[in-house]
């Protein structure tokens, strides 16, 4: 389906599933339909499932915006709570639209949450409390993170009743933006398909001698965390001058202190120097960051705290956050206060995914979790920008269950493409905006 067609749907008020390969341009299409909704006067949530996802759309996490937090599945005790919060219920009614992006690392647990607090706080029987749900993603990058018990189909979104009973139309988009038809393209193609052919195999072991032009700097992507924190240890220790630091304050129950730690992903205690590259990792849009917007220390202020830089160019202060755990009541029984940054010269694959980078060393011979090695390199243009200095046979697999997943999808896509033509989309499409209280300006809204 062309992008064109795809916005189309979009517009029409109907529950979408937005997919397709990497830099086939699905964020490109979410922001223009975010667009449209910003001139015709809808009112819509912008989310993802990760903040560093959220920072390419400009939106936040879908758990802080549903209110479910780290939970997998939401009480009765819970729901009661929040449909006593006027200002939850408030902005549930006024929106319209609820878009989740990167919606592979959701949790079907997750998304039949978020089903069940949207009915449940505007009194509705329709999916999502008639909210109309946009799901962006592709299901051959990272999967939902489980318990260790967990099958492919008792995580991924499409497996949940929610899915189901929103029926999701399928949008899968076609055309190629990121990569033109050179190698790398091929290579993902391949690994989508679930057959890599030994060219490919051989082209990937031939970028591990790729050597950089003078002035590129190239993004350090590792898989495990470990791996990250000792280049970016590194990197700090070789900066002038003493490092600061930053300790640390918790309090509550150590078993929940420590699910908030691994949660946020901060550290107990935190060293930093001017010049360092650090990664927000908390949503405050009041304050201009989110997780995951990156940026460098520029200096200090006269409280100490450190004053970032950020890609955009904006200066933000760093100072204390709370990170919190409550219990049905409202009230919280675990704190964890501590600066919102993480060192960031190198970051993990899972941090990465939405990003496109110019250039980037990789370095897959460790991964474990099948989609990895997709998601890495498909962050880049060609294999002229990569230096991959290992990889093994999980690197190239992907999920059994998102393959047949997908060449349904595919099939569905195709079908809906042929069924709805453009002038019945647009009647849709007039309709919805007169019912979400929004205004028809002409034939392109």
């Amino acid at each position: 389906m062309t992008q064109e067609k795809a916005l189309e749907f979009l517009k029409s008020g109907r529950n979408i599933f937005l997919t397709g390969s990497a830099g086939t341009g699905k964020t490109y299409v979410l922001n223009q339909f975010i667009q449209h909704l910003k001139d015709a006067k809808v009112e819509v949530a912008v989310t993802a499932s990760t903040g560093i996802a959220a920072t390419h759309i400009l939106g936040v996490t879908i758990h802080s915006w549903a209110g479910i937090g780290i939970k997998q599945k939401i009480t009765e005790k819970e729901l009661a709570y929040l449909k006593k919060q006027k200002a939850i219920r408030a902005k549930f009614n006024k929106t319209k639209v609820l878009i989740i992006d990167e919606i592979s690392m959701l949790h079907k647990d997750q998304l039949n949450s978020i089903h069940h607090v949207l009915s449940y706080c505007m009194d509705s029987n329709a999916a999502f409390g008639g909210v109309q749900i946009v799901l962006c993603g592709d299901f051959f990058q990272l999967p939902p993170i489980g318990d260790n018990t967990e099958k492919s189909r008792d995580k991924f979104a499409f497996m949940s009743d929610a899915w189901q009973f929103g029926d999701m139309l399928i949008c899968y988009l076609t055309e190629q933006f990121r990569q033109q038809k050179n190698t790398l393209n091929l290579i993902l193609e391949e690994i989508r398909s679930g057959k890599v052919n030994q060219k490919s195999i051989d082209a990937l072991h031939a970028a591990k001698s790729t050597k950089f032009s003078e002035g590129i700097e190239p993004t350090m992507l590792y898989t495990h965390n470990k791996d990250v924190d000792f280049i970016n240890n590194e990197y700090l220790a070789k900066l002038p001058g003493k490092s600061r630091y930053f300790k640390a304050k918790t309090k509550g129950e150590k078993a929940l202190t420590d699910l908030l730690k691994r949660s946020v992903l901060t550290q107990d205690d935190m060293a930093l120097k001017i010049g360092a590259k650090v990664m927000f990792v908390k949503n405050n849009p009041e304050r201009d960051f989110i997780n995951g917007t990156l940026g460098e220390i520029i200096d200090y202020t006269s409280l100490g705290f450190p004053l970032v830089k950020t890609l955009d160019g904006n200066k933000i202060t760093a100072s204390t956050e709370e990170w919190t755990i409550t219990n049905e009541n409202g009230q919280s029984i675990a704190s964890y206060q501590q600066i919102p940054l993480r060192l960031a010269w190198a970051i993990t694959v899972h941090k990465s995914q939405g990003m496109t980078l110019d250039a980037a060393e990789l370095d897959l011979s460790k991964t474990f979790e099948r989609g990895q090695g997709y998601v890495a390199l498909s962050r880049l243009r060609s294999l002229e920008r990569l230096r991959l200095l290992g990889f093994n046979n999980t690197a190239l697999q992907v999920d059994p269950l998102a393959l047949k997943a997908d060449l349904r999808f595919q099939e569905l896509s195709e079908l809906n493409d042929e069924k709805f033509t453009s002038e019945e989309l647009l009647l849709e499409r007039k309709d919805f905006i007169r019912k979400s209280g929004g205004r028809v300006l002409n034939k392109a809204d």
